[in-house]
């Protein structure tokens, strides 16, 4: 089990980039599958998104479009429970299939500011597919179509994931020690 540094904290391993590799691509088996025939808009969740987002649609093999959002809440470890846009949605989502793709859902603040938003622009419909969900940290329940690994209620760092702005690089999830 590798440990890592990143600014002061120290993380081990949780999972490995084949085990992401192999989840990200049954996901993309699933919506294959249930996007059948159709177009689906795809919005990505920046920043800690865009690896999934890139891996996932190398495994799409239906027709589908893709844009992306910044939104974001955390400072350091934790989040502020205030939600920063900083990069807001230009498509015109009105009777669209829509694909919400996030790095992880935790307290379900995020999405639960933002899915009002969509839901007020009238999509035929809307999923979310997750790499990572906390149960545990659930303050706002949502339907979580597409969840990638379940995991504990611990700080994550890598594939995407930062701490503090670093360690999104890293090609495994590494786990607070």
């Amino acid at each position: 089990m590798a440990v890592i540094k990143v600014h002061d904290k120290e993380f081990i391993t949780y999972l490995s980039s084949e085990t992401i590799e192999k989840r990200v691509r049954e996901i993309a088996d699933e919506i294959n599958r249930d996007y059948s025939g159709k177009r689906p808009l795809f919005i990505s969740i920046l920043n800690g998104a865009f690896m999934f987002t890139a891996d996932l649609f190398r495994y799409l093999t239906i027709d589908a479009e893709l844009c992306f959002i910044k939104i974001a809440s955390y400072k350091g470890l934790k989040s502020t429970g205030k939600i920063v846009t900083t990069i807001g949605l230009e498509e015109d989502i009105f009777g669209k299939d829509i694909v919400i793709l996030e790095d992880i859902v935790d307290t379900g603040k995020t999405l639960h500011d933002f899915l009002p938003k969509l839901f007020h622009q009238q999509p035929n419909s809307l999923k979310i597919a997750t790499l990572l969900h906390k149960p545990e940290a659930t303050e706002y329940p949502h339907q979580l179509d597409y969840v990638g690994f379940p995991i504990p209620n611990k700080f994550v760092v890598g594939y995407g994931l930062d701490y503090d702005g670093l360690g999104r690089n890293l090609k495994e999830i590494y786990q607070l020690k």
